[in-house]
């Protein structure tokens, strides 16, 4: 009998759960369709989708090339909504320049993903901040301090020992069984190391480096994980609170986890600070003593401190390490490229000597073909969403305050009437008229970093960091794909971009010294 009425009591509070949910959903359709007839001028076209959910049932997994098949039936500007959320999806760069340039003040909030917002940090990190005063101190600590040209060659020499411990690691296994590499793992284990030794190589030693690099792994496979699901919770915020699927409470589990490891780190650094040491010059350093000495009215917290820390080490580790193994992949596909890439190499450097960032500036072709490869393959296929602070007009069609908008740069750069022939790879097409394709986002059929005043804070370090490691694995060692095996250039869709299949290649040393290898 008790458990016949346990029973009945269970059934009644999930279905006062569902009812209430349900109603709720019901109340807010009525309210939003209200809304959306309200505006002087017509919402974008787009499917008209189902009643509550929208268009989320049709939905394809590569949400890019989804995006961009929509834009051939709806045109360069089109409306969707998923869940309660209203979605405008950009594919033109005319458009793009209205928002990103014409309106930028407008549209330089985010669209913040609900991981982001009940993260331990919250929403206090150069990507997420929303535009204003905190933002504007954000920007200039990264910008203009901690990733400016002097800043990033105070630290050129950690990169220099990183990228030549990772060539020394590659050659020792090919010269002990010559197994085919997988090419975006030994490089991601490169990028990592280079970060983390930027961030806090001064303060801490080798062996409790390895085994922070080892944890920081997982926490960002785990956050890249989190961020690349479909998550309930943005689709309808006012069901954010129950986190249904969990992936809030996860993240912010990882995140604790971060924030463990880097309070090891701040107090180590302010150990060896008290006891008159200086240490190696590192990020956290440098961050630490700018938060002391901050006296405006927007000051730099620990929070702050800690925010950008993992920003830099989950958003330059993943972005990074795709280029360069997309770079790689689209080079070994194209003996060709890689013949000019290697010539112009040994016409720098020679066989006989090594790599070094000041070789970088020299070597057009190689530059060439990064644009290229981030052309076809730009890190973040649809940026980082914007939404705008109030309501506006782009190409003709409102634009509601507060929905997201989404531009598909990777549609733009692949789109015919932007580029010739824009499905091949051909890096000769960034040497016409170089100057005018570089990372700021000033021509909009180009823009794989983003454009106006929210575009990546951290390009410099990026560029840095992707040409010298490329131009040293393409200078060190001659690449083949293993007999027997082809080639697949396949794309798997995330906040991210990334090989659906990862590449495996066949190193095999080049250089006229085998000492040039230590």
């Amino acid at each position: 009998m008790i458990t016949t009425l346990t029973e009945t009591s269970n059934l009644t509070s999930l279905f006062l759960t569902l009812s209430a949910i349900i109603i709720t959903l019901l109340i807010w359709y009525i309210k939003l369709s209200k809304k959306l007839n309200q505006y002087s001028s017509p919402l974008p076209p787009g499917p008209l989708g189902f009643p509550v959910v929208g268009s989320l049932l049709t939905l394809k997994p590569d949400l890019h090339s989804y995006f961009k098949s929509l834009a051939h039936t709806y045109g360069p500007i089109l409306k969707l909504r998923l869940g309660s959320k209203l979605k405008i999806i950009i594919t033109s760069p005319t458009l793009a320049h209205q928002v990103l340039k014409e309106n930028d003040i407008v549209f330089a909030n985010r669209d913040v993903l609900s991981i982001t917002r009940s993260s331990v940090y919250g929403i206090t990190n150069i990507v997420w901040t929303p535009y204003g005063p905190e933002w504007r101190m954000l920007r200039k600590v990264c910008v203009l301090k901690m990733l400016s040209n002097a800043s990033l060659d105070a630290v050129c020499s950690v990169r220099r020992r990183v990228v030549r411990q990772g060539v020394n690691q590659l050659y020792n296994r090919v010269v002990l069984d010559q197994s085919p590499v997988e090419v975006g793992e030994h490089v991601f284990f490169t990028i990592l190391n280079l970060i983390m030794n930027m961030l806090w190589g001064g303060t801490v030693d080798v062996e409790e480096g390895a085994s922070v690099g080892a944890e920081i792994r997982e926490i960002i496979n785990g956050i890249s994980e989190l961020m690349s699901k479909p998550n309930v919770s943005d689709f309808f915020p006012v069901l954010a609170w129950f986190d249904l699927q969990g992936i809030s409470k996860k993240n912010r589990q990882l995140i604790q986890s971060f924030d463990r490891i880097v309070n090891r780190m701040i107090s180590t650094r302010m150990k060896i600070e008290e006891d008159g040491g200086n240490g190696n010059n590192d990020f956290l350093q440098f961050l630490l003593r700018l938060k002391d000495e901050e006296d405006s009215k927007t000051p730099l917290t620990l929070t702050h401190v800690k925010s950008l820390l993992l920003d830099m080490v989950a958003g330059g580790t993943d972005t990074s390490t795709n280029t360069i193994e997309f770079a790689m992949a689209e080079i070994i596909n194209a003996p060709d490229v890689m013949k000019k890439a290697q010539k112009e190499l040994e016409d720098v450097i020679g066989k006989d000597n090594i790599v070094e960032e000041s070789h970088i500036s020299k070597l057009p072709y190689l530059q060439a073909v990064m644009k290229e490869t981030l052309r076809l393959h730009p890190s973040l296929p649809l940026l980082a969403p914007h939404s705008p602070s109030e309501t506006c007009v782009v190409g003709g069609y409102t634009v509601p305050k507060g929905c997201g908008v989404i531009i598909n740069v990777w549609a733009i750069h692949r789109d015919p009437s932007n580029w010739e022939d824009p499905l091949k790879f051909d890096p000769e097409r960034f040497l016409k008229d170089s100057p005018k394709w570089d990372f700021t986002g000033s021509d909009f059929k180009y823009f794989p970093f983003g454009s106006g005043r929210r575009n990546c804070a951290g390009i410099a370090m990026a560029e840095r960091m992707v040409m010298y490691s490329l131009a040293t694995l393409l200078h060190s060692f001659d690449w083949k794909i293993p007999h027997g095996q082809q080639l697949d250039l396949s794309e798997k869709f995330g906040l991210v971009m990334k090989m659906k299949i990862p590449l495996v290649a066949i190193p095999t040393p080049r250089l006229s010294d085998p000492s040039l290898y230590e």
